[in-house]
C-alpha cells in the first residue's frame, strides 16, 4: 500500500511541487503555493487488465456535428456556427462584464427554439437570476433554474432532466464531497471540470462554464481547465465602454480569435452586426494623431481606429502609455522609427488607443500604429478617408500581410478611397480605391509627413 502524501500546488498555474516553496517557478508568482490533499491515491500497479478500445482508420467518414442555432448572430459567430452537442463551453471575464446576463440571454435564446435549458447558479439564488430574467424580459423562455454548488447533486439532476444545455455558474463555486479541499481551489476546480465534462461527453449535454479571471486578465485557478474543454471564450471590454467583445480563444468546432460584437444596453447586451461602422462613428473632420487599420478578428474584418498623442514629458522617464495594443510591439516600432527613420522620440510622452475597447494583437497594426506616432507627432492629419496595415520588420523593411483583399473590400464597402499598405501585396478586388504600395518605412515617411 502506497503512503498517501499531500501535494504543494500553484493557485495560478497548477503546477505541483513535493515540497512548499514561496515562489513559484512555473509562472514566477510569490506565495501561490499551497498544500493540497491529492486527488486519489492508490497502488502503483494497476492490477487487472482493461478492455479493449474500438479502433478506425482515417478515412473513416462521419458526418459533420449537428449544431443549433440561438437566434443570436453574434454569438453563433464565435462558436462556429451554432451549439455543438456533448462540448464543454468555458466562458472567462472581469467581473460585472456581463458573463451572467449574456448566458441567460443565450439559454433564453435556445430555450425559445425548442431546446432544454437549466441555468445553475452557485453564486446566486434562483431569486435574484428571476429578477434579472424580468428586468431582461426573458420571463417567457422556459429555462429551469436552480441554485446549488454541490455537484453530486447537480450531476443526479442533469441526469434526471437530460437537458440539451446546462449553464454552470460558475466553476469556482462548485465542490466535491469526495476531494479534501476547499472551493475555488486547484483540485476542487480541477476535479469539477472533469467531472462535468465527462458527464458532457457521455450524456451528449452541452455544457458551459463561467470562470472568474485573474488581474491579467487569464482564467483564475488552473490553465488545465482551459485544455480539458471544447471551447475557450473571452467576454472582454472596459467597463467605461458600452461595447462588449466574446472572443473565441480556442474552439474545436470553428475558426478561433472570432470575436462577436455586444452593446450594453438598459435591456440587456444587444448583438452588433457591423463593428466597424461603429467603432469608426464621429470621425467627419481629420485630426492629428488618428489612423484607420483594417484588420481580421476571426473571419471578418473590422476596421478601428488607433488614436495618439505625443507631447513633451516632464519626467525623467518619458511615459508610454498603452491601450489595447500590445506595449512591447509599440517600444518595437519607436525604436525603428528611432533607428531606421531617425524620428526621436526621447522626452516625449507617448500615449495609444484603440477607440472602442477593442484590442488588437496582429502585427499588421504595425504600419498603422506608426502612423498615428508620426501624424501626432508632426501634427500633421492623415486622410480621413485612407487606411493603413502592414507589418514592420527590425530592419524598417513593410512586410505584406494576408487577407488583404478582405481588408481592401472592408474599407470599400465603408466608404474609404485610399490604402497604403506594402509592396508586393495582393491587391486584387479593390477596384476604385487608390492604393499606394510602400517597401519600407522609410518611404512611408516620405511619403505622408516629407521627411524621412
Amino acid at each position: 500500500m502506497s503512503k498517501a502524501t499531500n501535494s504543494f500546488t500553484c493557485s495560478v498555474c497548477g503546477a505541483s511541487y513535493r515540497k512548499w516553496t514561496g515562489k513559484c517557478d512555473a509562472c514566477g508568482g510569490w506565495n501561490t503555493v499551497v498544500e493540497e490533499a491529492p486527488l486519489s491515491t492508490g497502488p502503483k500497479s494497476l492490477g487487472a487488465k482493461g478492455r479493449v478500445i474500438p479502433l478506425s482508420d482515417l478515412a473513416t467518414e462521419e458526418p459533420a456535428p449537428p449544431r443549433a442555432s440561438s437566434g443570436i448572430d453574434e454569438l453563433d459567430r464565435v462558436l462556429g456556427g451554432g451549439l455543438v452537442p456533448a462540448s464543454a463551453i468555458l466562458v472567462g471575464g472581469d467581473p460585472g462584464i456581463g458573463k451572467s446576463t449574456l448566458l441567460l440571454q443565450a439559454a433564453a435564446s435556445f430555450a425559445r427554439k425548442g431546446l432544454k435549458c437549466l441555468y445553475i447558479s452557485g453564486e446566486e439564488a434562483a431569486a435574484q437570476v428571476r429578477m434579472r430574467a424580468q428586468r431582461l424580459a426573458l420571463t417567457d423562455a422556459s429555462v429551469q433554474l436552480g441554485a446549488e454548488t454541490n455537484l453530486r447533486d447537480i450531476l443526479t439532476t442533469l441526469d434526471a432532466e437530460r437537458p440539451a444545455l446546462a449553464i454552470i455558474d460558475s466553476i469556482q463555486t462548485m465542490w466535491l464531497d469526495s476531494v479534501e479541499a476547499a472551493p475555488g481551489s486547484v483540485s476542487q476546480v480541477r476535479a469539477a471540470a472533469h467531472e462535468l465534462v465527462t458527464f458532457a461527453k457521455r450524456r451528449g449535454v452541452a455544457i458551459v462554464l463561467v470562470g472568474h479571471v485573474t488581474k491579467d486578465g487569464q482564467i483564475a485557478g488552473p490553465r488545465v481547465v482551459e485544455h480539458m474543454v471544447d471551447t475557450v471564450l473571452y467576454f472582454e471590454g472596459e467597463r467605461g465602454h458600452q461595447f462588449r467583445i466574446l472572443r473565441a480563444v480556442k474552439n474545436r468546432f470553428g475558426p478561433a480569435d472570432e470575436i462577436g460584437v455586444f452593446e450594453m444596453t438598459g435591456g440587456g447586451l444587444a448583438e452588433v452586426p457591423n463593428p466597424s461602422a461603429l467603432f469608426l462613428a464621429n470621425r467627419d473632420q481629420p485630426a492629428p494623431g488618428s489612423a484607420v487599420f483594417a484588420g481580421i478578428e476571426g473571419t471578418r474584418p473590422v476596421l478601428t481606429e488607433i488614436q495618439a498623442l505625443v507631447a513633451p514629458s516632464t519626467l525623467a522617464s518619458p511615459r508610454r502609455t498603452v491601450v489595447g495594443l500590445d506595449s512591447g510591439r509599440v517600444s518595437t516600432i519607436l525604436a525603428v522609427l528611432e533607428a531606421r527613420c531617425g524620428i526621436p522620440f526621447t522626452g516625449l510622452d507617448v500615449f495609444l488607443n484603440v477607440a472602442g475597447g477593442l484590442r488588437v494583437s496582429e502585427p499588421a497594426a504595425d504600419l498603422a500604429v506608426a502612423g498615428a506616432l508620426l501624424s501626432a507627432r508632426e501634427d500633421v492629419a492623415i486622410p480621413p478617408d485612407m487606411v493603413l496595415f502592414g507589418e514592420i520588420s527590425l530592419s524598417g523593411a513593410l512586410r505584406p500581410v494576408g487577407q488583404t483583399e478582405n481588408r481592401l473590400k472592408e474599407a470599400s464597402k465603408l466608404g474609404f478611397s485610399q490604402a497604403t499598405v506594402p509592396s508586393h501585396s495582393k491587391i486584387e478586388g479593390a477596384a476604385g480605391m487608390q492604393i499606394r504600395q510602400m517597401p519600407d518605412l522609410t518611404a512611408f515617411v516620405g511619403e505622408m509627413f516629407g521627411a524621412g
